[in-house]
């Protein structure tokens, strides 16, 4: 489902790296182009986790910390009940997150798609100050089906230029 050059992209456009940026940013418009290069403003250190632990990424800023959980798919849904997998490191996230007091981010990457093409999900965490509970609770969650499995959505999502956009004049 998800491929290491999705993490790396990722991981380019929230360091602020020009050359990921141009990329990406071909075929958006002016307004999300300049919501995604503001991202220079305030980069994140961004490292690949190691393990199966339901990380991809960790991006550190100041005092705001997210693990990332990169999806990719060229069907604009993803049913975590396709992989028992998925389910269960969404359940360990939670747990993790809530014990550490961090927002986990989801950030599912729409193949084939033109102008922003990332969409940014989390999940209910525990725990959080009440900054972060802003955060948490401004964010699109995984939603359940009516079986109770986890489902992402692309067009449910917040696109990735709003979501850096929000973190500018957010201070956590």
């Amino acid at each position: 489902m998800v491929t290491g050059m999705y993490e790396r992209e990722l991981r380019g456009v929230l360091s602020g790296d020009e050359d990921m940026l141009a990329s990406l940013t071909k075929t958006c418009t002016e307004a999300e182009k300049s919501d995604y290069y503001s991202i220079r403003d305030i980069p994140f250190m961004v490292v690949r986790a190691g393990g199966s632990l339901g990380i991809d990424l960790i991006a550190i800023r100041g005092e705001v910390s997210f693990p990332i959980e990169v999806k990719s798919s060229k069907k604009s849904v993803i049913y975590f009940s396709d992989e028992e997998r998925l389910t269960e490191q969404a359940e360990s996230m939670i747990d993790m997150c809530s014990m550490s007091g961090v927002i986990p981010l989801y950030a599912f990457r729409l193949k084939g798609e033109r102008g922003d093409k990332w969409r940014i999900f989390t999940l209910d965490i525990k725990g959080l100050n009440k900054k972060q509970k802003l955060l948490n609770n401004r964010l699109p969650h995984l939603q359940t089906t009516t079986h109770g499995n986890y489902k992402m959505d692309w067009n449910q999502g917040m696109p990735l230029h709003r979501f850096i956009a929000y973190l500018k004049h957010l201070i956590l």
